[in-house]
């Protein structure tokens, strides 16, 4: 069987800088109201690149494919590189089938993108307010906001979470995680397009018949 870093360090995802603002940004309530607008439409679709390292073992993996997600709790992660493979959840079950191994892992959704896990909050911006705690924090770059998310609940493997906002359009761009142990995960986002009719169907895998099928939570 094939290594499952990059698939697992998506899933658990953080990052610990200190917080900072200039006199020049907006309020911060202002610039979550620009996200909230912007993903007011029922899903979108978007490329992304997937960096994370495993610092303990000195481990950089990298991967790149596409996401859909729907409002609220609806994600489909195509991956396309390094090996094929797909992450889907319906917000209730979460299906991982590798198709070079024939292999899907299923489990419950919640225990893999609950309280920031796997980038969880792109399929309901509004979990942003609901479940973290939020301040501006030094820039990456001049073009994007950043905010420092702190999850309200503990013992959720999430540390904190750095989300990148374009400040033309309120994109997020970038999403760089460190968990409990200092592995970081970054997602860049590109090509973002806002869809209003999504099929739902997009986001429930049918599971092959000769498929191995193991349990995520076993």
């Amino acid at each position: 069987m094939k290594p499952l870093r990059y698939l697992l360090f998506s899933l658990f995802m953080a990052a610990a800088l200190p917080l900072f603002a200039t006199a020049a940004d907006p309020p911060l309530d202002r610039i979550l109201d620009g996200i909230e607008q912007r993903y007011a439409p029922a899903g979108f679709s978007a490329r992304f690149t997937q960096t994370a390292t495993l610092k303990a073992m000195d481990i950089t993996d990298t991967a790149s494919g596409t996401i859909r997600v729907k409002r609220p709790g609806k994600m489909r992660w195509a991956y396309e590189t390094p090996e094929p493979q797909l992450i889907v959840t319906d917000g209730q079950m979460l299906w991982i089938y590798r198709p070079e191994d024939n292999q899907v892992m299923v489990g419950a959704a919640p225990e893999f993108f609950g309280g920031g896990k796997g980038a969880g909050f792109l399929s309901d911006m509004k979990q942003m307010r609901e479940d973290f705690d939020i301040a501006m924090a030094p820039p990456e770059s001049d073009d994007r906001f950043r905010l420092k998310l702190v999850p309200r609940r503990q013992g959720l493997g999430v540390a904190q979470i750095y989300v990148g906002v374009s400040k033309k359009a309120f994109d997020v761009e970038q999403i760089l995680t460190v968990n409990a142990y200092g592995d970081e995960t970054r997602i860049t986002l590109s090509d973002i397009a806002f869809e209003n009719t999504m099929a739902d169907s997009d986001f429930v895998f049918a599971i092959p018949e000769d498929a191995e099928i193991l349990q995520l939570d076993q």
